[in-house]
């Protein structure tokens, strides 16, 4: 006899699907979340033209009261080789006609003894390789991360490097006798990024990223995809661009796309190349999430990033407004930002005729009129028109940029005063973009501060990142208890470096408050790696520990390798001490509310901190508790149980002093964060190997034209254009007719030495001719003679 369903059964796998399903979708949320987690900037350090080399240097100069300030300058007396093939004329072979680029001031400096590295080492070493260290260590401090070597923090590591002339020096009409084995890791790209890893002792993936002009954005795109895969805790993202060498700058020149002022006229009428530029800068990152749990300081958010390729474009180097197109929507849809949020574009900003409407073009087709109704237009810049283009490190120096400007709520002229007018191909009256005269408030409420930032690569490697301002919710102040004793730590593997960094600190601590003085031990004590000259003193208040510092200090304790631990009877003013302790000091209480009998915990506390301790018998004439060590006895309790917080950080004080390896990230009073605190002062020697000039083939001297004659007819163009174009592309076999001129090798750079070939031969002024690249040879041929005749006013 048939029976019906079991209704109880069946119910219950219908609620078991449910639950799975509400797990599946949880568990694809959280992947997805995972996918585009907003990550942060927690640090920065740079090295710029102008002599800027820190946030605040950076700052003063962005928003500069003087509009036509620029970091530009002279080639530097030490660049014998950029200064040997100098010469004032466009197209004179073999030389440069630059003089001026966005230079720092000095590259040779460096603390080799801080890295552990030798002189001669330090002299081979290429200066890139060098700088970078230095901003990778400030960055991290700045972001409040103590790199210890011997941790192997899970810290990755993406440089953007394009060039690396230094090693050239080393070898001299085919003399190699200077090379040595540091060589090669100290010139290669790939130990550019190994080199911090190794030094700083990092165990998260090192990559070297070279993309030409979009390298450092790229390195920062890789970064952000890493921290949230999890191959890394924090990350360090930059760039790194030095003028070493002659061969860049004179290839450049033969290609006219340097400006011969040196000065990067983004987006104005008289743009005519782009201005070269030097510099250096790091970024120190976090997963938001773990950033804020951990009280590390949140200066921008990364929202999202994408790259791509320009692909089959009409030429090798020439940019692609729908590839640009393309990397800025994909960038949004990671960061899941709407292209109407964004109120402010770092642009590439070159100052070329050719690649600035490109980009205009791109970017209001998203951006701008392409992103529907908006209440105000979208403000463009290009901090390339200041320093420089700085080539593989343009996209740090905008990052750096932008990380100071949604902090800032402020945004800086695009153009000066004395600029001139916009670039008349750019249909401005149009375009819901605008290039902002003066400096100004950024638009809208704080949390609302939306940017993307481009970098496009000679290579055709196209890259976008958005950032975002971030303003945490309005949070209690701290409740730093009344009287609260400071332990302010200080070390420096050099006697000079401590007290300059003691002076450093001095005036750090000038008006700050409670929560500020607690904030700023905080981060000396937790947020630094510890050497072996130290400085430790306590002190309640900003005025008292800065006198202390001012005043040195007593010897620490010595030989601190065992540690005796000695209790009173009075168990009752020890469990006042260890309540006092978790009052002043929260990160103890894993310790101090632990169960057992209150030596046990105290001694619990002391190994927290990085003290082992052997627990000897109570003394009944002992105050509550002391600890031996070095032949020294340090009382941790005495008779007031809220004296206990007190003596517990002059005993870990005299410690420290004597070089025990105290661990006091857990001393944080109520309320105290990761907060900006002066950073290692590099005690820099010069390491540099002179450069051997060559001599210059021709005399520096201004040539004159000779006297040319205007070709007759269009045939006479035509058969030197058929004839020239087999010498540019060395065709020495000739050119078949019917390949297209792309498959003979024909791009950009052809078309610009037509160009210059015709301009030589007859004696005048023609724009870059138009080659398409799809074009079998002899209809480009016929193409070309067609537009020459136009421009020279020859029938056809």
């Amino acid at each position: 006899m048939a029976t019906g369903p079991d209704t109880a059964a069946l119910r219950q796998v219908i609620q078991d699907q449910l639950k799975l399903s509400r797990r599946l979708k949880d568990r694809v949320a959280e992947l997805e979340a995972r996918t585009h987690a907003p990550v942060a900037v927690v640090g920065t350090a740079m090295r710029l033209p102008g002599g800027i080399d820190t946030p605040e240097a950076y700052r003063t100069f962005l928003y500069a009261p003087d509009p036509d300030s620029r970091a530009l300058g002279p080639i530097p007396e030490d660049r014998t080789g950029l200064r040997s093939v100098y010469h004032p004329e466009r197209g004179k072979e073999g030389h440069s006609y630059v003089d001026r680029a966005g230079f720092l001031d000095d590259i040779a400096s460096f603390d080799a003894a801080f890295f552990g590295i030798s002189q001669r080492e330090a002299e081979t070493m290429d200066p890139q390789q060098r700088m970078l260290l230095e901003v990778a260590w400030e960055a991290l401090e700045r972001g409040g991360i103590a790199a210890r070597r011997q941790d192997r923090m899970p810290i990755g590591v993406f440089v953007g490097v394009m060039a690396s002339e230094y090693g050239r020096r080393f070898v001299h009409d085919g003399d190699y006798s200077r090379i040595d084995p540091y060589h090669s890791t100290s010139s290669g790209h790939c130990f550019v990024a190994g080199r911090i890893s190794y030094a700083l002792g990092l165990s998260g993936p090192a990559t070297s990223v070279d993309t030409a002009c979009s390298s450092s954005l790229v390195a920062v795109h890789q970064a952000v995809r890493a921290l949230r895969g999890g191959e890394c805790d924090y990350a360090l993202a930059g760039g790194a661009n030095l003028i070493l060498g002659a061969d860049l700058m004179v290839s450049l020149c033969q290609g006219e796309a340097l400006s011969p002022g040196g000065r990067s006229r983004s987006f104005l009428a008289d743009a005519d190349g782009y201005g070269r530029g030097e510099g250096v800068g790091m970024v120190a990152l976090m997963r938001l999430d773990d950033a804020l749990a951990q009280g590390h300081p949140v200066l921008a958010v990364v929202r999202g990033s994408a790259v791509n390729h320009d692909g089959a474009s009409s030429g090798f180097t020439v940019p692609s407004g729908p590839a640009q197109q393309e990397v800025i929507r994909a960038a949004l849809a990671d960061a899941r930002v709407a292209p109407g949020a964004v109120g402010y574009i770092e642009a590439h900003g070159t100052g070329t005729a050719l690649g600035d409407p490109i980009e205009v073009g791109a970017l209001d087709a998203v951006l701008g009129t392409g992103a529907g109704e908006r209440t105000a237009p979208v403000a463009l810049g290009s901090v390339k028109a200041r320093i420089g283009h700085l080539e593989a490190a343009a996209g740090i120096a905008g990052v750096l940029k932008l990380v100071l400007m949604l902090g800032d709520g402020t945004v800086p002229a695009g153009a000066q005063p004395g600029d001139g007018r916009l670039n008349p191909l750019i249909p401005w009256d149009r375009i819901a973009l605008n290039v902002p005269r003066e400096t100004a408030p950024w638009a809208g409420a704080p949390e609302e501060r939306t940017a993307g930032i481009s970098a496009f690569g000679l290579s055709g490697t196209n890259a976008h990142a958005v950032l975002s301002s971030y303003r945490p919710a309005p949070a209690a102040p701290a409740d730093v208890p009344a009287d609260h004793p400071e332990l302010l730590t200080l070390s420096a593997k050099d006697p000079r470096a401590l007290a300059e960094l003691s002076g450093r600190v001095q005036e750090a601590l000038t008006g700050l408050d409670a929560a500020g003085v607690a904030s700023l031990c905080h981060t000396l004590r937790a947020g630094r790696v510890h050497f072996g000259h130290r400085l430790a003193v306590v002190g309640t208040d900003a005025a008292t520990l800065a006198d202390a510092l001012a005043a040195g200090q007593p010897d620490g304790v010595r030989s601190a390798d065992r540690v005796v631990l000695e209790t009173g009877a009075d168990t009752a003013v020890l469990d006042g001490a260890l309540t006092e302790l978790a009052r002043h000091f929260p990160g103890l209480g894993e310790a101090t509310g632990k169960e057992g009998t209150p030596a046990a915990r105290l001694r619990a506390v002391l190994t927290l901190l990085g003290v082992k301790t052997t627990l000897a018998g109570g003394d009944p004439a002992a105050p509550g508790a002391r600890i031996t060590a070095g032949g020294q006895s340090l009382t941790l309790v005495g008779d007031a149980p809220a004296d206990a917080p007190r003596l517990l950080i002059e005993a870990l004080a005299a410690l420290y002093r004597g070089g025990a390896p105290v661990r006091l990230d857990r001393l944080g009073a109520p309320g105290a964060v990761f907060t900006d605190a002066p950073t290692y002062p590099f005690q820099r020697k010069r390491f540099w190997i002179e450069e051997t000039a060559p001599e210059p083939s021709h005399p520096v001297t201004v040539a004159v034209a000779p006297t040319r004659t205007l070709p007759l007819n269009r045939a006479e163009i035509g058969a030197y254009l058929t004839t020239e174009l087999a010498v540019v592309l060395k065709a020495d076999c000739g050119l078949d007719p019917d390949v297209p001129f792309c498959d003979v090798g024909g791009d950009s750079f052809t078309a610009m030495l037509l160009t210059k070939s015709v301009e030589q031969q007859y004696g005048v002024d023609l724009p870059t001719l138009d080659c398409p690249v799809e074009m079998p040879v002899a209809d480009l041929l016929d193409h070309l003679s067609d537009q020459v005749c136009v421009a020279m006013g020859v029938d056809k």
